[in-house]
């Protein structure tokens, strides 16, 4: 029972504030996604992610075989994707992208936080890192047809993940004034990547949600079962363990949603599976917190 509560505990507020979201859009208020999704994208999450790893309490050497892991899981996560995708014959442009690359960030970020504290964030932080490294580079590469990893470099949070890992690495810090300002601007990312979460949820037209649904239980099965490999491989201590399984069986990120109507994919059945796998994940990340705390 104690565990229950545990686990509900931690992600009753993800999903409240998602709802949170989804009913303001639904009762008629704007929410200007574009711009919020920019806001947080430049200038919060990076901030979120800086502070974090200048502030963790982590040996350098654990954060370095959790990106080695992350970097092994997602590797396995992308072969077994375009394996699955060519025997199913579905359409890479469509499906590769949303079966590899989880939300990491809105509500991944979250979870982690509140179920491990901030040695759970600074960890998660890594794997969203790499997440998004490979996202910008061969998730926009497979949406688009083409496309220049060169444009992963541009991104804010790369950067802020090179420098927090730099002075993380080094011992290094920032004035206490320079600090309070980031960890105030970092602070704002996590309730708005839920609250946006649930507008984008809201002002999606999916169809076909059977098919996404099948999709997206595959998708959880393998992600969750690759990462829990890496990490045993990799010999993750027990928090970095469970933080690498459950940042990589997140469902389908709604940026998928985005490219694939950038880029003029199949962008209704990739709504679909954000749709699906977000309500599915009510039901599945509370049973793989149990499993992994």
């Amino acid at each position: 029972m104690n565990l229950v509560l545990t686990v509900l505990e931690i992600v009753s507020p993800v999903f409240l504030l998602a709802l949170v979201g989804f009913t303001w859009v639904k009762t008629g208020h704007e929410y200007r996604l574009e711009f919020v999704t920019k806001l947080t994208m430049t200038l919060s999450v990076p901030a979120l992610i800086f502070t974090a790893l200048v502030k963790a309490d982590i040996e350098p050497a654990a954060l370095t075989a959790l990106s080695f892991a992350a970097v092994a899981a997602y590797a396995g996560v992308t072969l077994a994707a375009y394996l699955a995708v060519k025997l199913f014959k579905l359409d890479s442009r469509t499906f590769l992208a949303p079966l590899i690359f989880g939300n990491t960030g809105n509500l991944g970020l979250p979870l982690a936080l509140f179920a491990f504290g901030e040695t759970g964030l600074s960890y998660a932080v890594v794997v969203f890192a790499v997440m998004a490294l490979w996202s910008f580079t061969f998730g926009v590469y497979v949406t688009a047809g083409g496309g220049s990893p060169a444009k992963a470099f541009k991104e804010p949070l790369v950067w802020a993940t090179a420098l927090g890992a730099l002075f993380l690495w080094q011992g290094w810090t920032l004035p206490k004034f320079a600090m309070n300002t980031l960890e105030l601007l970092g602070q704002v990312a996590i309730p708005i990547m839920l609250i946006t979460l649930g507008v984008a949820v809201a002002r999606l037209h999916p169809h076909g949600l059977g098919r996404a649904g099948i999709i997206a239980v595959a998708k959880v099965i393998l992600c969750a079962g690759i990462a829990a490999l890496a990490g045993r491989y990799f010999h993750l201590d027990p928090i970095a363990f469970a933080v690498l399984v459950v940042q990589i069986a997140t469902p389908v990120a709604v940026t998928s949603y985005m490219l694939a109507e950038k880029y003029g994919a199949d962008s209704d059945a990739v709504a679909a599976l954000v749709v699906a796998s977000t309500l599915l994940s009510v039901l599945y990340l509370p049973i793989l917190l149990a499993i992994v705390i």
